[in-house]
């Protein structure tokens, strides 16, 4: 109940003290949310309860709440051989709330959705070459892609919560504007509203970091750790920070970009301008050419010719991909002390042909090396792992305010 001296009163109270009700409301229903979602086993009303504190009154509203919103799904009810209610576990809602993934790469459009469970609804990556595309063709024709996606969820009774769009550059979420991406050769551009996505929420972030988020989700046997150094390799390779489960994002958000540590100042340009940057020898479009393949050909090329025991993975100057990898992490090892290296995008297949430079280069340059446990390993989150991370990004948004929906 409210009147308007009570009203009156709580705009008064604006510092960090004020406690409204609806405020409490919204807390609690997070409170709620996060303890059905983030938990390996799924909790009844009385675990959610114990779990967050609140009483089992409070908990069985705000439950039956996030079931109406179908948020939330009750299973059936699980009898304990004990006198009292049976427990109704509660998970995740299937197929209800999705998050869209979008991303524009050099050589690929993506779109993906996935739902509240985690499971991918539908999965749409279109195969191209973009660099040097109009960004104004590349990103209408991946909002003409995004809005079939969306249309077809729609239909089937399922609402979208927002999309994020994955860039390969420098991106400024705050702006919304794409400061830079070399291998797209873009640059000072808003490319939200080129996708004309109409009420649908997009935000932009950079393509390595939404895959290193997509890495801390899990999802696979093998656990990410909690700090790590995530690389990204395409034909740009990018990286990402993570500390304590937590991108480490810098002043701006623009750390990261490993792909153009220089690794031979007597090397070829890059397209950032500089020369000897990495991605001129560890780039996927690099390690074709040093394997004689022509850069338009699928990895699967590479993995066979390196399985039959091909010529390796050297530039014409004999500097292996491995070993200028290798250089570039030590670097940053040298520099951040974390010590689990994540290799991701075409890394992960290349690994076996990988590992043996990376880790002689890391033992070599690393300070630390004699007295800690430098991991190298290969990312899990899956191909186009981005569309993964962003789509998740966006239910995380509904988990963080789950009042919106209900």
């Amino acid at each position: 109940m409210t009147t308007a001296g009570t009203a009156r009163e709580t705009t008064a109270r604006t510092g960090p003290g004020a406690a409204r009700q609806h405020t409490l409301r919204e807390r609690n229903l997070e409170l709620v949310a996060r303890a059905v979602f983030e938990v390996p086993e799924p909790l009844s009303r009385a675990g959610v309860a114990a779990a967050t504190g609140l009483t089992r009154a409070t908990v069985s509203t705000l439950v039956d709440q996030l079931v109406a919103a179908r948020l939330v799904r009750e299973l059936p009810a699980v009898y304990g051989g004990r006198a009292g209610r049976p427990a109704v576990p509660l998970v995740p809602a299937p197929r209800s709330v999705v998050g869209l993934g979008l991303e524009v790469n050099v050589d690929y459009l993506g779109v993906r959705v996935l739902d509240l469970t985690g499971d991918v609804v539908t999965n749409n990556v279109v195969p191209g070459e973009f660099h040097d595309g109009d960004p104004a063709v590349v990103l209408r024709r991946l909002g003409k892609l995004a809005r079939e996606v969306s249309d077809d969820v729609a239909v089937s009774g399922m609402r979208v919560a927002g999309a994020r769009l994955a860039l390969p550059g420098l991106v400024d979420p705050r702006t919304g504007l794409l400061e830079v991406a070399p291998n797209l050769g873009w640059s000072s551009l808003a490319p939200v509203p080129l996708l004309a996505l109409g009420d649908t929420e997009v935000r932009i972030a950079n393509e390595a970091k939404l895959a290193a988020l997509a890495e801390l989700a899990g999802g696979s046997d093998v656990a990410a750790p909690d700090s790590f150094i995530f690389v990204s390799g395409d034909v740009g390779i990018g990286g990402a920070i993570v500390v304590d489960r937590k991108l480490f994002l810098g002043e701006r958000g623009w750390n990261g970009e490993i792909g153009h540590v220089v690794v031979d100042p007597a090397g070829p340009r890059c397209s950032c301008g500089a020369f000897g940057c990495l991605e001129q020898y560890a780039g996927k479009d690099a390690m074709m050419r040093a394997a004689g393949l022509p850069p338009s050909a699928p990895l699967s090329s590479l993995v066979a010719l390196l399985s039959d025991g091909g010529s390796g993975l050297a530039d014409g100057a004999g500097l292996p991909a491995g070993r200028a990898l290798g250089s570039a992490l030590a670097d940053f090892v040298n520099l951040l002390d974390i010590g689990t290296i994540v290799l991701g995008g075409a890394y992960t297949e290349l690994l076996p042909w990988l590992r043996a430079d990376v880790e002689a280069v890391l033992a070599d340059r690393v300070l630390a090396a004699p007295f800690v446990d430098l991991q190298v390993r290969a990312a899990q989150a899956g191909p186009q792992a981005a569309l993964t991370g962003g789509a998740r990004e966006v239910l995380q948004a509904v988990l963080a305010h789950p009042a919106a929906w209900v």
